[in-house]
C-alpha cells in the first residue's frame, strides 16, 4: 500500500477532534448570521491556517474518530472512556459527550474542509489516532503530527524524522516532541511511551493503571527491564532486581497487564488505501468556499486559510 508519495517536505497529520474541542473551549462563542455558533470552525480554521504557514507541509490529512471508542478495546478493558459515554448503541459507535454548541458544528468543519479540498480520513472501528499511527508508520517522507493528546508520543521517531507538535499550551505556544524531549520530561525513550502510560494509567481514558506505580516507578521500571515483558518477566524470576513492593504490585496486576497494552498502543497497520495527501495550493471549490463563509460568518478565517494555500 502507498499512502504518500516520496518527495522532499513533510506531512502534517492533525488529531482534528482534538483541535477543534481545543478551538470550541478556547475561542469565545462567536455566532454565524443565522444564529450557528461557529467558533469552533472559526479556530480550527485559524489552527490550520497557523500551522501551514510556520511548517509548510507537502501533505496534510486531517484525522478523524470513526469511532472514538472501539468495541474491541472496551473489551478488553470495559471502564476505556466508560466516563464520556452519554448512550450506548448496539452495532454503532457510542454516542459521546459532546456540548450541543460544539455538536452542531462538526458537520460544517466537514462542509469547508472538503470545499478546500484538505483531505479527511477515517477508518470504521478505530480512532484517530489509529489512522494518524498507521500514516506516521507507512509514510515515506518526514512526519509533524499536531495533537494534544500525550498518548501519541509513542510515535515519535527520530530516526525516520517522526515528531509531534503537542499543543497542550495552545497552538501558539505547542511544543515539539522528539525523543530528547520526552527523555528529559519522563526519563524514558519515546518508543517505551505505551508501556509508561499502560504502567502509570489515565483517568481521562478510564485506564486504572498498576495501583501505587506512578510515573517515576514507571520510569525506573522501563530504564531497568526495556519494556512490558521484560517487566512482567522480573516480577516472576525471584532472582531479578526487582523489589517487594513493585514485584507485588505488577504481579497483582497481571490481569489487566495482559489487555491494556493492546488498548493503549496505537495501530499502525490499518489499511488506509491511498488517499490524495497532497496539501492543496489553492481552494479546490473557491464558490463554495466564499458561499460557506457568508453563510457562517467565516469570511476571516476562509480568506486566512486561502491565502495561506496560495502563497
Amino acid at each position: 500500500m502507498r499512502l504518500v508519495t516520496p518527495q522532499p517536505g513533510r506531512l502534517m497529520l492533525l488529531d482534528t477532534a482534538s483541535m477543534y474541542f481545543r478551538a470550541f473551549f478556547g475561542v469565545p462563542e462567536i455566532k454565524g448570521p443565522d444564529g450557528t455558533p461557529v467558533n469552533a470552525v472559526r479556530g480550527l480554521l485559524d489552527f490550520i491556517s497557523r500551522l501551514v504557514g510556520d511548517y509548510r507541509p507537502t501533505d496534510l490529512v486531517c484525522c478523524w474518530d470513526n469511532d472514538w471508542r472501539p468495541q474491541w478495546r472496551v473489551d478488553l478493558v470495559p471502564s476505556y472512556k466508560g466516563h464520556r459515554v452519554v448512550k450506548e448503541r448496539d452495532g454503532a459507535p457510542d454516542v459521546e459527550e459532546v456540548p450541543h454548541p460544539l455538536e452542531v458544528q462538526i458537520p460544517i468543519i466537514l462542509e469547508v474542509l472538503d470545499a478546500f479540498g484538505i483531505t479527511v480520513v477515517g477508518k470504521d472501528g478505530f480512532e484517530a489516532d489509529d489512522v494518524i499511527g498507521s500514516f506516521a508508520a507507512q509514510a515515506q517522507q518526514p512526519v509533524d503530527i499536531v495533537t494534544g493528546d500525550r498518548d501519541l508520543f509513542q510515535l515519535v521517531d527520530d530516526k525516520r524524522d517522526v515528531r509531534v507538535l503537542y499543543i497542550a499550551r495552545g497552538v501558539g505556544k505547542h511544543e515539539r516532541v522528539t525523543n530528547d524531549w520526552v527523555r528529559e520530561k519522563y526519563g524514558i525513550d519515546a518508543r517505551q511511551y505505551a508501556d509508561f502510560a499502560t504502567l502509570r494509567g489515565d483517568a481521562s481514558d478510564g485506564l486504572p493503571g498498576v495501583a501505587g506505580i506512578g510515573e517515576k516507578t514507571a520510569a525506573t521500571l522501563l530504564g531497568r527491564f526495556g519494556d512490558m515483558d521484560g517487566i512482567i518477566a522480573a516480577s516472576l524470576d525471584p532472582d531479578a532486581d526487582l523489589g517487594p513492593g513493585p514485584r507485588s504490585k505488577i504481579k497483582a496486576a497481571a490481569a489487566y497487564l495482559e489487555v491494556a497494552p493492546t488498548v493503549v498502543a496505537v495501530a499502525r497497520d490499518i489499511d488506509l488505501g491511498s488517499p490524495d495527501t497532497r496539501l492543496p495550493r489553492e481552494p479546490r471549490d473557491l464558490a463554495r468556499v466564499a458561499e460557506l463563509g457568508a453563510r457562517y460568518g467565516l469570511e476571516s478565517p476562509v480568506t486566512r486559510l486561502t491565502e495561506v494555500l496560495c502563497t
